[in-house]
């Protein structure tokens, strides 16, 4: 394996939180202030964030928007973050204009995917760990969080530091203790 930094060579995406970790204010603005200095398209930042700590009313909002199979490890994570992204034709203001050039929907989703992946790698050195979660009630999310039209929620980050494997259903305990793996680097090449 090539040389990584340990910041990625030790990023693992977990299930099991320490339900009694929090998420502290200099932490959660760590986190964002990553997010916020990814790069972007014409430096547009077309991503927005929704932060909730647990037990929170954010939090307790994303939190069952989640699936069912989710809802039971993500309510032991510190903090629920939303990752949304504005839509073609909505500025970084979140206002609507017609007549935008780029596709800010592919653009803006992959924009905010360099966003979380920033604030993942910065979650990483400060010892908290991040898993995402893409399948969820998106519509129900964006209505019980009352998001402005044009911002369309694509993510949801947990957050939190490392729990016990043992708290976790027996099926999923067996992926958390496994072995990481990945696809061989020549499986990824195209030519």
């Amino acid at each position: 394996m090539a040389d990584l930094t340990p910041l990625l060579a030790f990023r693992w995406s977990p299930r099991a939180f320490d339900p009694a970790a929090t998420l502290t204010a200099d932490e959660a603005a760590s986190l964002l202030e990553a997010a916020r200095w990814a790069p972007s398209a014409g430096n547009g930042q077309p991503w927005r964030f929704a932060l909730g700590h647990r037990d929170d009313e954010t939090w307790k909002r994303i939190l069952v928007n989640l699936p069912s199979d989710d809802q039971p490890w993500a309510r032991h994570a510190a903090a629920l973050l939303l990752g949304a992204h504005l839509t073609a034709g909505t500025t970084a203001s979140g206002t609507t204009v017609t007549g935008v050039a780029r596709d800010a929907g592919t653009g803006a989703a992959y924009d905010l995917g360099q966003a979380v992946a920033h604030l993942t790698v910065q979650a990483t050195a400060l010892g908290l760990y991040v898993r995402q979660i893409a399948g969820f009630d998106h519509t129900g999310l964006a209505a019980d969080l009352d998001l402005p039209a044009g911002v369309r929620p694509l993510v949801v980050a947990a957050v939190g530091r490392l729990g016990d494997p043992a708290s976790l259903p027996t099926a999923l305990r067996a992926q958390e203790v496994g072995l990481r793996r990945r696809r061989p680097l020549a499986d990824l090449l195209l030519r």
